[in-house]
């Protein structure tokens, strides 16, 4: 059905990807690297790539490598380029997008990154990290069987599950295989840019803290509240966080609530030193009980400090910790210090 011919190849590629842009293939070709034109196709008949892309974006540009045997072929107009969610191998799912008439130019790997040729219409199909999609070239007519020009495979093997021929039978009747069930057992040269959606690295997580009452008394209990929050925009999914307490503050047990998809410790006692979850809006309350101790005097300091994991980081530390100072309940004595009496 098929026919082959090796040749070294130099591709040219038609257009150069931006910076977010990752080119998605199966192949191994490279400059001077060697191919093989297959050229047994007929009208209607397929060649297609099964493809995984590595990130969340937008499909933004198919390529396909196209080559006759001696690279002076004319320009070629195909049926179509499709591209599919897959399927079951080698069947492929849903058709996404469709690229009417592609016009291929001998010994380019062309570009495509319209779907009309006034190029006005971008083609852009949303795919989700890991997700396999099918890029697939659709014959108009059959290549010369002589020298091409046609799709190119590598030299070094195909990719499992990953290359597939829509086939004709014969009467009408077309099927899918999977290229090596044919006897092609290199990848196509078929390719798909994905445009990475940019994920920042950043998350502005917060410390705040209050007591209950305002103003300690030695021997009586003292309540702090310990609130760390994340504005985002990216998640803070291993954030540490550390409070040793006073030592003049005895007994000390503190639970945690999480809220917006943020988790923590639930309960603990002593110091606070632990990792916490928040993911961009989300909260966690530390609430703390403990006891000053009889005969304490003058200002009770407390610190807590959170701090944002790798790969996060946080654009602005100035809000990560906070020291809270507690004075104890003015005396009778200081009330009437200045001698006022009445």
């Amino acid at each position: 059905m098929r026919s082959a011919f090796w040749l070294p190849v130099g591709i040219a590629l038609a257009a150069t990807a931006a910076a977010n842009e990752v080119t998605v293939q199966n192949d191994s070709l490279g400059n001077g690297g060697q191919g093989t034109i297959e050229a047994g196709f007929v009208a209607n008949e397929k060649a297609a790539a099964w493809l995984t892309t590595p990130c969340s974006g937008n499909i933004v540009a198919v390529d396909i490598f196209w080559r006759s045997l001696f690279g002076t072929a004319p320009l070629a107009l195909e049926d179509s380029i499709d591209i599919y969610r897959a399927g079951t191998f080698p069947v492929p799912g849903d058709l996404a997008e469709e690229i009417g008439g592609p016009v291929l130019t001998d010994g380019v790997l062309n570009e495509y990154r319209y779907l009309d040729e006034n190029q006005t219409i971008p083609l852009i199909v949303p795919v989700a990290e890991s997700e396999t999609f099918v890029v697939a070239l659709t014959f108009a007519e059959a290549p010369d069987p002589t020298d091409g020009p046609s799709v190119v495979i590598d030299e070094d093997g195909a990719t499992p599950n990953g290359n597939a021929i829509y086939a004709s039978l014969g009467g009408g009747v077309y099927q899918w295989f999977s290229n090596t069930t044919l006897g092609v057992t290199g990848d196509w040269v078929i390719r798909a840019v994905v445009d990475c959606q940019s994920v920042s690295t950043e998350a502005d997580v917060a410390v705040a803290m209050s007591a209950d009452p305002p103003q300690y008394t030695a021997g009586a209990p003292l309540t702090y509240t310990i609130t760390i929050d994340n504005a985002g925009p990216a998640a803070a999914s291993s954030t540490t966080i550390v409070d040793a307490f006073p030592a003049d503050y005895d007994g000390v047990t503190w639970t945690c609530v999480p809220s917006g998809g943020a988790s923590c410790p639930a309960s603990g006692s002593g110091t606070i030193a632990g990792s916490v979850s928040l993911p961009s809006g989300s909260e966690v309350v530390f609430t703390v009980d403990g006891t000053v101790a009889a005969g304490t005097t003058g200002t009770l300091s407390n610190s807590a400090t959170a701090v944002v994991g790798a790969p996060q980081t946080d654009p602005d530390t100035t809000n990560n910790s906070v020291t809270l100072d507690v004075d104890p309940v003015p005396s009778d004595d200081t009330i009437f210090a200045d001698g006022f009496d009445g």
